[in-house]
């Protein structure tokens, strides 16, 4: 006998048939489930004890050491000039001076094309004031000259002229008066012998005794005129007439240099009015000149103004170029003249030398940085297409070293008990101890510590034992007694214990060690 079963039975019976299937499926995700999870804690746990490992036993880049060749150089950014410039001044002698014009900067030119035009106005009324004194002084100076030629002839016409006329005149009226005094003496001795015989009466004998005595009055005063005119008077005229002649002496000399005074002006202010017009006295180019830049200098340009001995363009050599570079403080114990060097401009490189090393520092300030250089000069080829002002890339090199082991500067630790590297092992890493020579930005020469083919770690800074070597105090421990107590240290004072503000200690990466600090048991070869 057949049993049909109706549709949910039969539903009934599929449910139950597929229920230890399901559960046989969840078992199996599970247990995927978790092998996946010890396997990722297995790959966990050995990611971590590989970046243990690799903390502890140090970084994977290297550096394998090997001998070969060391350049030493010092790059530093500089302008182009010319060794040689011929300075085109202002020659007008004054101040504030305008421009009216001027030529553009880098034109060529040639022998007496103008290069600059100056203002004219006040030259021109100067001229023409300094002309008026010139014609003043010059009738002052032949007037003063007639006076002198005057009082040099009258000195030997009153020696020869007045006083010979007034000493005859005076002798002439002595010899009447002593002529006048004879007769009148012989007219009394008559006189007398007739008034004994008394033809002659006494009064008219004494009108003849009266006029005696006139006489020898007369005869006396003569004399005496005759000697004052011999003695003081003639001393005296000479005296005047010397003392003018000297007087117009000095004035005409002195007229004279006005009249020279003026002229020079004159001259001058010529030459002022024909400066105002500057022209080139030889072919080749014109730029405009520049200050050092903490100067101020005048702007060339038309309305500025400039002032004599001013400079107001330059005629550059082109023949003669060279470049002027900043030497940092660090490198100028090794800078000299005779260096070779490479400059770089925009389109090529040229091979330079350098020929002057300043002794003397250029003040530090904002347009450098406030660091201080040393101006140093480095000679170029003379080649076409270079001017001044170009910008350049100068390396100067200081030493070359031939086959010599060098190590990168990363891998140097330098420290207050030396230079130290870090190198890899069979067994791991060991720190050796190096005595270094002469470095560059990258390579350092090594004297002592390593051997060609040893690897070097480049970033040993990775290893605690580094770290704690370049925090140790560059200063050496004081040594105390166990039961003494810790002596405080001074403030503002560096103790011995504790590093100084420019210790080591606080560095916090590798530093390359100066050139001038490194020993240098190989020569380089220049």
């Amino acid at each position: 006998m057949s049993t049909d079963n109706p549709p949910a039975a039969a539903a009934s019976q599929r449910g139950a048939g597929q229920g230890p299937a399901r559960a046989r499926g969840r078992w199996r995700k599970r247990t995927w489930l978790v092998i996946g999870l010890l396997a990722g804690g297995v790959l966990a746990a050995q990611v971590v004890t590989e970046r243990r490992s690799s903390r502890e036993n140090g970084p994977r880049f290297t550096y394998r050491v090997r001998r070969g060749d060391l350049i030493v150089t010092v790059t530093e950014q500089g302008t182009l000039e010319s060794a040689v410039n011929t300075e085109i001044k202002c020659k007008v002698r004054d101040k504030d001076i305008p421009i009216t014009w001027v030529i553009e900067g880098g034109s060529q030119v040639k022998p007496g094309d103008v290069l600059v035009r100056l203002g004219t106005l006040a030259y021109e009324d100067r001229i023409s004031e300094v002309t008026k004194r010139v014609y003043s002084a010059r009738s002052t100076a032949e007037r003063s000259r007639a006076d002198q030629a005057r009082a040099e002839l009258a000195v030997p016409e009153y020696l020869e002229g007045r006083y010979r006329t007034q000493l005859m005149t005076l002798e002439k009226d002595l010899a009447i008066a002593q002529s006048n005094l004879r007769t009148a003496q012989n007219l009394l001795a008559h006189d007398a012998t007739m008034a004994q015989r008394g033809y002659v009466s006494a009064l008219d004998l004494e009108r003849r005794a009266f006029a005696v005595t006139e006489a020898k009055l007369t005869v006396g005063v003569t004399q005496t005129e005759i000697g004052v005119l011999k003695e003081y008077t003639k001393a005296m005229e000479l005296e005047t007439l010397n003392g003018d002649l000297e007087a117009g002496k000095a004035r005409n000399k002195a007229n004279e240099a006005e009249l020279k005074s003026a002229e020079i002006q004159l001259g001058l202010s010529r030459a002022d009015l024909e400066h105002c017009v500057v022209k080139a006295e030889k072919s080749g180019i014109v730029i405009y000149p520049t200050g050092k830049p903490w100067e101020w200098v005048p702007e060339i340009e038309e309305g500025a103004n400039v002032y004599l001995g001013q400079t107001m363009l330059l005629m550059p050599d082109l023949s003669q170029m060279q470049v002027k570079v900043g030497i940092r403080e660090s490198f100028i114990d090794r800078m000299k003249p005779g260096l070779k060097a490479r400059v770089s401009l925009a389109n090529q490189t040229l091979a330079g030398e350098v020929t002057t090393v300043a002794a003397v520092t250029g003040p530090a300030g904002w347009w450098n940085g406030n660091t201080v250089r040393y101006d140093t000069i480095v000679k170029l080829p003379s080649i076409p297409g270079v001017m001044p002002g170009m910008s350049a890339e100068v390396e100067v090199t200081l030493a070359q070293y031939k086959d010599v082991l060098t190590v990168p500067v990363a891998a140097i630790v330098d420290t207050a008990r030396g230079a130290f590297c870090w190198v890899k092992t069979a067994d791991g890493t060991e720190r050796r101890t190096l005595e270094l020579g002469d470095t560059n930005d990258r390579f350092t020469v090594v004297e002592t510590g390593l051997q060609e083919g040893d690897e070097v770690v480049l970033h040993p800074f990775a290893f605690k034992e580094a770290r704690d070597l370049a925090l140790q105090p560059s200063a050496e421990t004081e040594v105390q007694e166990p039961n003494e107590p810790k002596r405080p240290k001074a403030i503002g004072t560096k103790g011995a214990s504790e590093p100084g503000p420019d210790s080591k200690s606080k560095r916090s990466g590798p530093k390359t060690a100066k050139p001038s600090k490194r020993s240098n048991k190989k020569k380089p070869v220049h």
